[in-house]
């Protein structure tokens, strides 16, 4: 069995040209997605569809598991909303002013995120010591 021995540090890699050379990239990506949203006549179709998916699957990682169709069947009729899709609800309700605050303040700020805690938690414990 060969035994692993690993390159001596500094390593000899210029990681500077390999993050500028992503960025750049990521920068031409997000630029021609900005151009297409544009055409789209209502971008909060585009921008709500994004929230509920992230919403139900970052839900998922705590074990909060729900369909897509749970989740269009609680937006038409309240009375047939599971605790599962009212737990995404109150997720997707969060980013969403998330995201109204900064497209307002264009910055994040501290105040920013209590509002979105506020919305999550249903109170207003504010950060924590």
């Amino acid at each position: 069995m060969q035994e692993f021995m690993p390159e001596e540090l500094p390593l000899k890699i210029d990681l500077n040209n390999i993050i500028i050379g992503k960025l750049i990239k990521a920068s031409r990506e997000l630029s021609k997605l900005n151009g297409i949203a544009k055409i789209i006549p209502n971008q909060a179709i585009l921008i709500n569809a994004l929230i509920l998916q992230e919403a139900k699957d970052s839900s998922e990682i705590e074990n909060i598991i729900t369909t897509h169709d749970e989740l269009f069947i609680a937006q038409v009729d309240e009375h047939k909303i599971t605790q599962a899709a009212k737990e995404v609800q109150s997720y997707q309700s969060a980013l969403m002013k998330g995201f109204n605050l900064i497209q307002q303040d264009k910055v994040f700020k501290n105040s920013h995120i209590l509002e979105i805690q506020k919305r999550l938690e249903r109170n207003n414990a504010g950060f924590r010591r």
